[in-house]
């Protein structure tokens, strides 16, 4: 297999800790010479300021590209044109256009008055302007406000031809979910890259949780696996993550895969290791780089 290009993401810090958590994973995963990393922004737009701070922080310091997540919740299309402008101008040349979920105490997406109705008209908004690199998001399996595959694989094709460029999925833990929406895309008519997201699982009890909120399914082996390891200690716990981590990753490269892209949850460990057992080794040298 050859060396595949990756990216990752990272969220926008909140506390100090959370800060120096954030910059050390930066630092950690910058050497690999990711293709980008992309910074992820709050449900409601919680964490708008945060989000550019990250991003440009990251963007000056660590000399990677940087895709800024933006969203059409509780925003006008004013307000949201010049969060674009304010990453313009700071040099930041991609944005990861999502619908965004819906503000704490909503159950559902509702458009603000004056805001974009949905990703397609945000996303036609960025890429008229002709300067921005526009990636969006893409659901192996169905999202949770979704009626099924198919819709979302025709939605998928309204983001690309409104001017996406590539598509980021969310994550999975079986290679054939994704090799099956693969196709059904490529039989839609998309010809954009599909990357394929990848969630090391940092906890078990916590990627169940992140699982049940984003509609994805787990293994039905995993459950026991890592009920067994966990009682077996930290050490065995890590190591069975690594391990179907790293075989997930090998079955997609082995299936025509060429990108991948890792949730790190701001914890860089897990995931130097698996990209280390992918062969993805350090390329370059941050030497006094702050």
């Amino acid at each position: 297999m050859s060396r595949p290009q990756i990216s990752f993401e990272f969220f926008p810090p909140k506390t100090l800790d959370a800060s120096f958590r954030l910059w050390e994973t930066a630092r950690a995963l910058a050497p690999l010479a990711p293709d980008f990393v992309s910074v992820t922004y709050g449900a409601g737009g919680t964490t708008r300021k945060l989000t550019h701070e990250a991003v440009t922080t990251i963007h000056r310091h660590y000399g990677i590209p940087v895709a800024a997540h933006l969203t059409c919740v509780e925003a006008t299309r004013a307000e949201t044109m010049e969060i674009v402008q304010a990453y313009a101008d700071a040099g930041i040349r991609e944005i990861v256009a999502l619908r965004g979920d819906a503000p704490k105490g909503q159950d559902r997406f509702t458009p603000h008055p004056e805001g974009f109705a949905n990703t397609v008209e945000l996303i036609e908004a960025i890429a008229a302007r002709g300067d921005m690199t526009v990636r969006v998001g893409a659901y192996p399996e169905p999202h949770p406000d979704s009626s099924g595959t198919d819709a979302d694989v025709a939605w998928l094709k309204r983001k690309i031809d409104a001017g996406a460029t590539s598509a980021i999925t969310q994550f999975f833990f079986d290679a054939d979910t994704f090799f099956r929406f693969r196709d059904k895309c490529a039989a839609a008519g998309i010809d954009a890259p599909i990357i394929p997201g990848i969630l090391p699982i940092q906890g078990w009890a916590g990627a169940k949780r992140f699982a049940a909120t984003c509609g994805t399914s787990m293994p039905g082996w995993a459950e026991e696996a890592f009920s067994k390891a966990a009682a077996e200690g930290p050490a065995a716990e890590r190591a069975l993550s690594e391990q179907t981590c790293v075989k997930l990753c090998r079955d997609l490269l082995e299936g025509g895969v060429d990108r991948l892209h890792f949730y790190t949850l701001n914890r860089p460990d897990l995931t130097l290791a698996v990209c280390g057992a992918l062969g993805v080794e350090p390329v370059r040298d941050l030497g006094a780089v702050a």
